[in-house]
């Protein structure tokens, strides 16, 4: 998607993936996944980056997200992963059981510009992985 912006235009499409720390498998019933996609989503917007696709995994997620220029990819990832996982504590505080060291997530992740593949074919690739 362009996007005209005052004084620039910008075509940044980001396949981003991070995973649960240990691969746990947090999310693992439908309220959870749709918790997980609400937090995210709700700090996506307060970061200002657009969510084309979002998937929640048992352990990990996929994003689909642009963003303007002036972020760092990085900055967008460390806030999207620290904000989800402290809003997610306060809701499921049990859940830090299941994590030893007490993060949420894995300090790893993947993110990936589209390139030559559409955008529709990152969206379909990550939809089906819920399937």
């Amino acid at each position: 998607m362009i996007i005209h912006e005052e004084g620039y235009v910008y075509n940044f499409n980001f396949h981003l993936v991070f995973v649960t720390k240990y691969r746990r498998k947090i999310f693992d019933t439908q309220e959870k996944v749709n918790t997980m996609k609400a937090i995210l989503q709700r700090q996506a917007t307060i970061s200002e980056v657009t969510v084309s696709q979002l998937e929640v995994m048992p352990d990990h997620v996929h994003m689909l997200i642009s963003f303007k220029p002036k972020y760092a990819p990085s900055n967008i990832v460390k806030n999207l992963k620290g904000a989800s996982a402290r809003i997610w504590f306060k809701q499921y505080p049990e859940t830090k059981q299941l994590l030893w060291g007490g993060h949420l997530w894995s300090p790893s992740y993947y993110m990936g510009t589209l390139g030559d593949m559409s955008k529709e074919v990152v969206e379909k690739y990550i939809e089906s992985q819920y399937t």
